[in-house]
């Protein structure tokens, strides 16, 4: 009993150790790995936006092209770097030591982050980064808090602030405070954001929708046998009813002597 509890309690606490420390709200989001389009557009914002710092070193640029559609040619052009070929892996040029000096810690690789964290995670930081004048780059996150990384996506989501809300918490109870009144006792609280008007090029939706590609990419890139495996499942799955027949009519032909 002891040892299953203690089994318990190492994973609920490798989960939030994964989560970043963070107990703050996962967005859900249902993506479409068949989406194709949504995955080209994911492949052109990680090459223009992350790419300079984080790799896709066990995946292969031709391979990536082949299964988005991407013409060879094109890739070669808008993503393979200059001194790469399309067959090699999504390895960058940035090195770990000076990486570790200039962030506090070398950029994860992000072959595997969607399966690692899982999309929601993923989903949800790329969209909780906050202004916070007291970290060293001057920006925090509520998903990854103390994260050592820029928000490289400022420009386009804007400057977002964390603000405080009044929030009702005894509706319809006389205040504790002030029992000869009836209004309800409230409380601020802190953790929602706002983005600074003025200050986004892309609205909020247009923002949702360009994490929701980059996401999109980053869980087909952690497996990007997916969609195949879909495909063959489906014929395996018709074999073994077409094969359920033969078997039970066999089965009845054999205990037709036993009986």
């Amino acid at each position: 009993m002891k040892l299953a509890l203690g089994l318990v309690v190492a994973f609920f606490s490798s989960v939030t150790f994964a989560a970043g420390g963070s107990t703050y709200p996962l967005e859900q989001i249902e993506l479409d790995y068949t989406d194709k389009e949504s995955l080209q557009r994911g492949l052109a914002t990680y090459s223009h936006y992350c790419m300079g710092c984080h790799s896709l070193k066990y995946q292969r640029y031709e391979r990536t092209a082949t299964d988005l559609g991407v013409d060879h040619e094109i890739m070669v052009q808008a993503v393979v770097p200059s001194d790469k070929k399309i067959g090699d892996l999504g390895s960058i040029a940035m090195p770990s030591k000076g990486a570790a000096e200039w962030f506090g810690a070398p950029p994860p690789d992000l072959t595997l982050v969607a399966r690692k964290r899982s999309p929601e995670w993923v989903y949800t930081y790329m969209k909780t980064f906050y202004v916070d004048p007291s970290r060293p780059l001057g920006v925090n996150n509520k998903v990854f808090p103390k994260v050592g990384m820029p928000h490289v996506l400022e420009p386009l989501q804007g400057l977002q602030h964390a603000v405080c809300d009044e929030v009702i918490t005894r509706d319809n109870v006389i205040a504790q405070a002030d029992l000869g009144s009836g209004q309800s006792l409230s409380e601020r609280q802190c953790g929602s954001l706002e983005v600074v008007e003025g200050t986004a090029q892309l609205s909020a939706a247009e923002y949702d929708r360009l994490i929701y590609d980059l996401v999109n990419f980053l869980e087909y890139v952690g497996e990007p046998t997916k969609a195949k495996a879909h495909d063959i499942g489906i014929y395996v799955l018709l074999f073994l009813m077409l094969f359920f027949v033969f078997a039970y009519l066999l089965k009845r032909e054999y205990w037709k002597d036993v009986r």
